[in-house]
């Protein structure tokens, strides 16, 4: 019988994050740190707004780009958040989550053989959809020693003059570094003189916690190459809702469109009116967890510091990512041990790219009490590990 499957199918990898997520839903006494997904319920205002969709039969498809209402909302959004106008008729497209966005994105902006410059570590599935869409993956790795920042000169050195798309991931996961103003002014230099193209994946942008997040699609001559992805999901705790949205010069989009119209028709009715309520009146949701989420961080930073674990300070999305090469060992072996010995999940830096290798990921997207327990557990392996490189 002939192979039924994919040959660009089977050559890639499956996910690593869902390794050690599988192996924790079988150990009931584990703690996870690993879960990229806010611990905070809906607000109940967003909540009340979609069961009334459901009690007033408003379960029926919607138009492919989105409701009316809520694309307009989301310009108005960003209008007055990052001082940006698009047009909600043309320029505007609601997803099944921020991931459909980065997917229709690639596919409608890449011919065959064209490569896209991927700055790594980073979110698992801009390679995997980079290739699905027929393009050559090129990686910049991202230095702890510049916070994980992608530099002018990182950039100007990876392109070719096969170079097409820059994927812009910040705030970034998993690294939680940001890109302020400055670095942004001196990126957008090179896309403007070497004529490329951005998808700047925004879904961290409203949890930053030193300055206020900075699009590049705000800067000049930026939006007119620039597919500007954000969503529901992190800053609203709407991640079962399974809603983004794609902002997009209107050529770009309607090539966009016409993808999502053939593989999705359109995003789930209930959570569109649901997100509308969202963006009317869900700013001060965002200020609460926003500053839950800042005092996890500050007291992961504390607790690092104390057990003399090496993390440089990360001001966006809730993770931290610290550095574990002093071990001797690889990510994977260390998060293995770790889950063995202590029941203590995080996620090995090389889930997200080979040059996440001696840093782990670990997710403050919990409670205080349960990140208190689980940096106990993580204290006690770390000064057992350092007393076995003694012996």
């Amino acid at each position: 019988m002939r192979n039924p499957l994919s040959d660009t199918i089977v050559r890639i990898k499956p996910s690593g994050i869902r390794k050690f997520f599988d192996i924790v839903s079988e150990m009931e006494d584990a703690i996870s740190l690993g879960v990229g997904e806010p611990d905070f319920d809906t607000p109940w205002h967003i909540r009340d707004e979609g069961i009334y969709s459901l009690e007033k039969g408003r379960t029926f498809y919607t138009s492919n780009a989105g409701l009316k209402e809520l694309k307009e909302e989301i310009v108005k959004y960003i209008q007055r958040t990052q001082d940006i106008t698009y047009d909600a008729g043309h320029e505007v497209i609601v997803t099944v989550g921020g991931s459909e966005a980065i997917d229709i994105a690639l596919r409608a902006m890449i011919n065959p053989g064209e490569e896209v410059l991927i700055p790594q570590p980073s979110y698992v599935s801009y390679e995997p959809c980079a290739i699905l869409a027929g393009a050559v993956p090129v990686i910049i790795e991202l230095k702890e020693e510049n916070e994980f920042r992608l530099t002018a000169d990182e950039l100007l050195n990876a392109i070719t003059d096969k170079t097409k798309v820059l994927i812009l991931p910040f705030p970034n996961n998993p690294t939680g570094a940001i890109m302020e103003r400055e670095d942004l002014e001196e990126i957008a230099e090179v896309i403007r003189e070497k004529d490329i193209f951005i998808i700047s994946d925004e879904i961290y942008a409203e949890l930053t916690y030193k300055n206020k997040h900075v699009s590049i699609a705000s800067l000049p001559g930026m939006q007119e190459r620039c597919v500007l992805i954000n969503g529901f999901s992190k800053a609203y705790a709407m991640t079962g809702w399974r809603l983004g949205y794609a902002c997009a010069p209107r050529e770009i989009m309607e090539q966009m469109l016409k993808i999502h119209q053939f593989a999705i028709m359109c995003a789930p009715t209930t959570s569109q009116y649901a997100a509308v309520e969202a963006l009317k009146n869900g700013d001060d949701d965002v200020a609460m967890m926003r500053e839950s989420y800042n005092q996890r961080r500050r007291f992961l930073m504390h607790a690092f510091k104390e057990m003399g674990l090496t993390c440089f300070e990360p001001y966006g999305a809730f993770y931290v990512f610290p550095c574990i090469r002093e071990f001797g060992m690889t990510s994977e072996e260390f998060a293995g041990r770790l889950l063995k010995e202590e029941k203590v999940a995080v996620v090995p830096g090389t889930a997200f790219g080979d040059c996440g290798e001696g840093f782990l990921r670990i997710s403050y997207a919990y409670s205080l009490e349960n990140l208190k327990v689980a940096l106990d557990k993580i204290k006690a392996f770390i000064a057992r590990l350092r007393e076995e490189k003694q012996d």
